[in-house]
């Protein structure tokens, strides 16, 4: 059914998207379904980035990419079907530029169960759901 699933990781809440790609693993039993996982580093403000090391970006980025890999492996989901990547800028606008980049045919989010501050304020996951190129499954806690 979907042969290219996009699944964004805050690896601070990693248990959220354990759900997701629980939710997902029947599909990539199936076919040759491939799944990216993939997890976004925030922008260090400019004023900031003068005070810290030269290699900051550098091991900011290789840490991520070691916890994100880390995160996969305890997953225990076929090698040959999974890439991971770490990107850096606005969350949302990192899921949906990836997704059309990866060429996914579905994202599959983990979401915290609405409250009134989401409702007022929005998500990730909503923005997500409104501008994706593709369709969305949202897995709440």
């Amino acid at each position: 059914m979907f042969t290219k699933i996009l699944v964004p990781v805050d690896l601070a809440e990693p248990a959220f998207a354990e759900r997701a790609l629980r939710a997902i693993l029947e599909y990539t039993r199936v076919g040759e379904t491939q799944v990216r996982i993939m997890t976004v580093r925030q922008l260090v403000p400019q004023m900031v980035t003068e005070y810290l090391p030269a290699d900051f970006d550098t091991e900011a980025q290789r840490e991520q990419e070691v916890r994100l890999k880390g995160f996969v492996d305890r997953l225990g989901l076929p090698a040959d079907r999974v890439s991971t990547v770490v990107r850096v800028g606005g969350i949302y606008h990192e899921v949906l530029d990836e997704a059309q980049s990866f060429g996914a045919d579905l994202i599959v989010v983990g979401s915290h169960r609405p409250s009134m501050a989401t409702y007022l304020i929005g998500s990730n996951a909503t923005a997500i759901v409104r501008h994706a190129p593709c369709s969305v499954l949202v897995v709440r806690e």
